[in-house]
């Protein structure tokens, strides 16, 4: 970071921090580096003097000062102290030495492809970190990102709530608080703040540094917050699967958008050859990430609480907090997109022979190959998770088990084919826990697709969106699925625009698939509650086979 020496009027100690040189000014104060007792340099942030007199201002200062020591430091600057009730409040940081992203872009321009892979999956495992401790940045910028040696660093995250008070936009003399061109369209109105902002600006970040170039860029900030408003970014410069979460990131709507969570998954599994190149040629990075993605975030209405988890190989879903009972048009308040392994299936795949079709299906000797089959009696096509609470995961017992802790849902890690949109899948299904349904994504792809639960008393058909899942048709059973009892074998035959389900060969009923935005070719297979569930388990549901046909309507 630039430096310059210190100014006749700034202090040459704040408590038992030495002042050397001057980092800058921002909006909360002006930044020093320091040196602490022990002779570690430090950078240490003076509040400024007309906010030092603020008893308000203390108050939420002292406040976000205890959430800011609670983020771990993945891929952040570390709080290390901080003095609320001195004369001038201060907070005493990591010092980080290296260049911020906007240096770097204005000096040499737009980021090679490993070092941009690096940049956006260094920002995601920093923004999980922080939302993972109840924090929201409010002022993610590339100057808030230092290029530092080993993985990049996130700084001045959580304070600017404490300078703009009760508003989330502006400060009490008026002034915008963040930088307009990567504030989200929420951040204009009155609407509630929450991590979906930062995400907004995760992604306004990255198209900086791959382009040169902010994404809604206008003449005048007023233009460019216009442009955020009514406008589509243009991501021109950005390619493949990155470009795609960026446009993802940047969605209008904040319940469109990833968390910072499944934006750190999506990346890391995303295989890419920048994103090989990234965590390989960073391996403090590569950990960074690993340490956060055994962090599973769950969302509250203003707060974000974090119970560990286990490092997984594969990223894991993530069971949501407690929500209201049915009716079944219902919200999952987190669903964290689960991007499961490609397989290459050809010739190796077994087939697989029901001993029950559907009444509607050809006879088996004129039935098309399985494009995907698997019997489930040991990991192949789908593979074994396991969270640390020892409950929560995928495992095989006489099939494949799903189970979560507590009442939510879970999707087990297995094959994302391109499947295509008419198909004849049967699933046997076994309920092995009161309040629990087995759960079947269709077209699923990133963080959407179509959710098929089957219940002990009736099959829900819905839509699957980031956090949200939405109940578009119930069909009730003729008779329950007894729990525990022998399996259920589920049928599901899809066209362009609906799927007709039925159950041991008899159909129950068909419901549409005609979301426009739903475009995915992924099949999952998972557990969840029912809205009744007790908030506490164990819930767990068995699948015995799957086999997946190309349909003759397809």
């Amino acid at each position: 970071m630039p430096k310059e020496p210190l100014r006749p009027h700034d202090p040459r100690r704040l408590g038992d921090y030495e002042l050397v040189e001057r980092l800058g000014e921002g909006g909360m104060g002006t930044v020093y580096l320091g040196r602490s007792p022990s002779g570690v340099l430090v950078a240490v942030k003076m509040v400024r003097a007309d906010l030092a007199h603020d008893d308000e201002f203390r108050l939420r200062f002292r406040s976000e000062v205890e959430r800011v020591r609670q983020v771990p430091p993945f891929c952040t600057a570390e709080v290390l102290d901080a003095d609320p009730d001195h004369d001038r409040p201060y907070l005493v940081v990591e010092y980080v030495d290296g260049p911020t992203l906007a240096n770097v872009v204005e000096e040499r321009g737009p980021l090679t492809a490993a070092n941009l892979h690096s940049v956006a999956i260094g920002v995601a495992t920093a923004l999980t970190a922080i939302h993972g401790a109840g924090v929201i940045h409010r002022d993610l910028k590339p100057r808030n990102v230092l290029l530092a040696p080993g993985s990049p660093k996130v700084i001045d995250f959580g304070i600017a709530r404490a300078v703009e008070g009760q508003s989330n936009t502006i400060t009490g003399d008026g002034a915008m608080v963040g930088t307009v061109a990567y504030m989200a369209p929420e951040r204009f109105g009155d609407e509630p703040l929450t991590p979906a902002s930062d995400v907004f600006a995760w992604g306004g970040v990255v198209a900086y540094a791959g382009t040169g170039r902010t994404p809604f860029r206008g003449e005048t900030p007023p233009v460019t917050a216009g442009r955020i408003l009514t406008a589509e970014p243009n991501l021109d410069g950005l390619t493949g699967p990155l470009r795609d979460l960026v446009a993802l990131a940047l969605a209008k709507n904040p319940a469109d958008r990833p968390t910072a969570r499944e934006l750190l998954d999506l990346l890391i599994s995303g295989r890419s050859k920048a994103t090989a190149a990234a965590l390989n040629g960073q391996p403090d990075l590569r950990e960074a990430a690993a340490e956060a993605q055994s962090v599973m975030v769950g969302y509250r209405e203003d707060a974000i609480t974090t119970v560990p988890v286990s490092e997984l190989p594969m990223p894991a879903p993530v069971p949501p907090d407690p929500e209201p009972a049915r009716p079944r048009k219902w919200f999952l308040p987190v669903a964290v997109a689960v991007v499961v392994l490609a397989v290459i299936l050809g010739a190796a795949l077994l087939a697989f022979a029901p001993t029950v079709t559907s009444s509607n299906a050809a006879p088996a000797a004129s039935r098309p190959a399985p494009i995907l089959a698997d019997d489930l009696s040991g990991p192949r096509l789908w593979q074994v998770s396991t969270e640390a609470d020892g409950t929560t995961g995928c495992t095989f017992h006489g099939g494949l088990v799903a189970q979560v802790a507590q009442r939510g849902l879970y999707k087990c890690t297995g094959p994302q084919d391109d499947l295509p949109p008419g198909l004849d899948a049967e699933v046997g299904v076994r309920l092995l826990t009161p309040d629990t349904c087995a759960g079947i994504w269709l077209r699923f792809t990133q963080v959407r697709g179509y959710l098929v639960e089957v219940c002990p008393t009736s099959v829900y058909v819905g839509t699957h969106r980031n956090q949200k899942v939405e109940v578009t048709r119930t069909l009730p059973l003729d008779q329950p699925i007894a729990v525990g009892g022998a399996v259920t074998r589920i049928g599901l035959r899809t066209t362009a625009t609906s799927v007709e389900v039925t159950r041991d060969g008899r159909t129950v009923g068909t419901a549409p698939l005609t979301a426009r935005d739903i475009t995915g070719t992924g099949l999952l297979l998972g557990v969840v509650t029912d809205r009744s569930a007790p908030q506490d388990g164990p819930f767990s549901v068995a699948f015995d086979h799957i086999a997946v046909r190309p349909s003759a309507e397809g």
